[in-house]
């Protein structure tokens, strides 16, 4: 239901039983009542719901199915930023993670906070580090007080960070201010700082700002007004 809300404004409760094959109005009525109380959506007069702003974040399953191709747009030009020698940082999410084939071959050191990196690190040429901390199992995070003490003692030369949203209104966001707080330390940490957003970002807010827009350059795979105006992108090709 959240992965509905997600892709639509707002939902009403006949999409939500076609949606769900079927499942009677009352259950769908009382799953979104469960939902409302726990602060993640908001229910509309009319039979309608829509998405809390910054409550939820997708878990790293159901985003790594969408956008693909975009996602994969972006992965492959970052990793071509990368050159043999380098430390280079690598945040979670999925486009994050899909940089890991592009980087075959390449004589490097990855130090990274996304817990799924290591069952994709067979054959690959480079040293991977991951840093300690609380895991989010959600989204393959790993985030805490101990991630920030590790990853302040570490430098890179590139680092190449996730984000929910991107907008003129709140910048480059997250949906956690321990999410915020580690990207911060490591930009701050780095030789150079990228943010990877697909275009289905660009527009959204998240709760924690990261950045303001402009800040770091953004990849993204297409151009957009907002973008423009930050001065600061560039374009996957």
């Amino acid at each position: 239901m959240l992965q509905l809300l997600e892709n639509k404004e707002v939902v009403f409760l006949s999409d939500f039983c076609k949606a769900l094959n079927g499942v009677s109005e009352s259950t769908v009525r009382r799953d979104l009542k469960t939902l409302e109380q726990e602060g993640q959506i908001i229910l509309l007069r009319g039979g309608g719901a829509c998405l809390k702003q910054g409550s939820y974040e997708m878990p790293v399953n159901s985003k790594g199915i969408k956008n693909v191709s975009e996602k994969e747009q972006i992965a492959r030009y970052a990793a071509g930023l990368v050159k043999d020698g380098e430390s280079i940082y690598l945040d979670s999410g999925s486009t994050l993670y899909r940089m890991l084939p592009h980087l075959k071959g390449k004589d490097i050191n990855v130090i990274t906070t996304n817990a799924l990196i290591f069952t994709d690190m067979q054959d690959l040429k480079m040293k991977c580090f991951i840093i300690g901390g609380e895991i989010n199992f959600s989204t393959g995070s790993i985030v805490g007080a101990m991630t920030i003490r590790e990853l302040s003692g570490m430098y890179f030369d590139k680092a190449f960070l996730g984000a929910n949203g991107v907008s003129e209104r709140a910048g480059i966001s997250t949906h956690t201010m321990s999410e915020a707080e580690k990207k911060r330390v490591v930009k701050e940490n780095s030789t150079e700082t990228y943010v990877l957003a697909d275009s289905s970002k660009i527009g959204k807010n998240a709760m924690c700002k990261i950045f303001e827009l402009g800040e770091v350059p953004v990849i993204c795979d297409k151009e957009s007004e907002i973008l423009v105006n930050s001065g600061n992108y560039i374009v996957a090709k």
